[in-house]
């Protein structure tokens, strides 16, 4: 039996991104990501609830600023202390999973999807999705743009303005276009305290 657009795009192969269920999740992801944007900043006790039923999973004080945009939602995990500020957006056809103490900065866009370089492919309106990790105490700069397939370590600084096009690991601040290890640093947190 043939996979379905939906089934494809779950098992991390080429799929339709015209395909009305694939097109359902993003309309739900914009209902929810309208929803959030138009709760008061003061009401951060509903603002926290509306994070709560975007996202497929939310540690302790997420806190995402307005305007935030996603592609599913569902496939937000994020841990504890997560801040996502003004104008993030984060294209979660695939999972893009963040641990704890994760800071992102405005204008910033998390992707994972992509699509063909072929243009007969991209007329098929063909997407492909490949899942984001980033780990903890990451602080992303404002204006950053990080990749499909892309992870990022513990203990990590993304400056502003950079493009992430290749993994990056632990204790390390990267920047440029596309980013490069600028300096290694310390991991000074004592998690058994």
């Amino acid at each position: 039996m043939a996979m379905t657009e939906l089934e494809k795009l779950d098992a991390g192969l080429p799929y339709d991104f015209m395909d009305p269920e694939v097109d359902g999740r993003k309309l739900h992801a914009l209902s929810c990501a309208q929803k959030l944007n138009a709760i008061p900043m003061q009401n951060a006790a509903e603002r926290e609830a509306a994070v709560r039923e975007l996202f497929g999973s939310c540690g302790k004080h997420p806190t995402v600023l307005p305007v935030f945009n996603c592609d599913n939602g569902l496939n937000i995990h994020v841990g504890d202390e997560f801040l996502a500020n003004y104008n993030v957006t984060i294209l979660d056809i695939a999972p893009v999973t963040m641990g704890n103490n994760v800071m992102i900065g405005p204008h910033t866009l998390i992707t994972s999807v992509g699509h063909p370089l072929s243009p007969a492919a991209r007329r098929k309106h063909m997407g492909i999705a490949k899942p984001v990790k980033i780990g903890n105490d990451v602080w992303i700069g404002g204006n950053v743009t990080i990749l499909p397939g892309i992870t990022i370590g513990n203990n990590v600084v993304v400056a502003a303005g950079a493009v992430v096009t290749k993994d990056v690991p632990d204790n390390c601040v990267v920047g440029g276009v596309p980013a490069r290890i600028l300096k290694n640093i310390e991991n000074d947190v004592d998690d058994a305290e």
